[in-house]
């Protein structure tokens, strides 16, 4: 008989192209565990201590790091290493005194933000799906995993909305409806990494729903809104790099 279940190992040759690891150094990586995010869309929390913030020499010394809960993703502690680090994650190393925001970036890839104290007490959620629980209540779900109910009587919110959630409390404080004239950046697609102001919304039906976005430097940008990650209506919610 077969084994059954997931693959738990993964090539380097296989793994994510936005990954910063040699893909013909060794022959294996680490592979992200169940989580917030999936595969093609995060990194494994070893890959970003040793890789991409360089704290570690290899992926023993990370994994060492980590196991002594040196590491906090939106405010907790997590000591499995292959735990999935994705976008709006908040990434903190006490000991170093350093914050991070994950946000996206040109080519596919990720990128590692440095923020300050303040930012590092909420994240900004997108709702991807609406669900109606038993005894008839509303839950929102968000990009990263989270189901967050909703009080009763209660329904403003719409998919696509961001939703500003306090860490690790994961109550609402603020929430950012989609519409045009919002600050927003694009999360995947050729465009990814591009922010401006949201100029128009397309008439298409569900995923193939359009929206363009208008940057800094006056260029158009028009991509799926799906895409479509709102950082801001009127004052930027958040910091973002220089140039973005």
């Amino acid at each position: 008989m077969g084994r059954k279940g997931p693959v738990r190992h993964l090539k380097r040759e296989r793994s994510p192209r936005f990954w910063p690891i040699h893909r013909k150094e060794r022959v294996w990586a680490i592979k992200t565990g169940p989580g917030p995010h999936a595969l093609r869309e995060s990194m494994p929390i070893l890959v970003v201590i040793r890789d991409l913030l360089g704290y570690a020499a290899t992926g023993k010394e990370a994994k060492a790091l980590i196991k002594q809960g040196k590491v906090l993703v939106d405010g907790m502690p997590r000591k499995d290493e292959r735990y999935p680090v994705g976008i709006m994650d908040i990434v903190e190393l006490p000991d170093a005194k350093q914050r991070f925001r994950v946000l996206p970036a040109r080519g596919g890839r990720l990128k590692l933000h440095p923020i300050k104290g303040g930012e590092a007490g909420f994240k900004l959620c997108r709702i991807v799906g609406k669900t109606t629980v038993r005894g008839g209540g509303t839950q929102l779900n968000l990009h990263d995993g989270r189901n967050v109910p909703l009080p009763e009587g209660e329904d403003g919110y719409r998919v696509n909305d961001v939703l500003q959630l306090g860490i690790p409390g994961q109550g609402i404080l603020g929430h950012i409806r989609f519409a045009q004239g919002i600050n927003a950046m694009v999360t995947g697609g050729r465009s990814q990494g591009r922010h401006g102001i949201v100029t128009g919304l397309g008439s298409e039906p569900g995923s193939k729903r359009t929206a363009t976005i208008q940057t800094a430097g006056g260029e158009e940008v028009r991509t799926l809104a799906r895409y479509v990650f709102a950082v801001g209506s009127g004052e930027l919610m958040i910091s973002l790099p220089e140039g973005s």
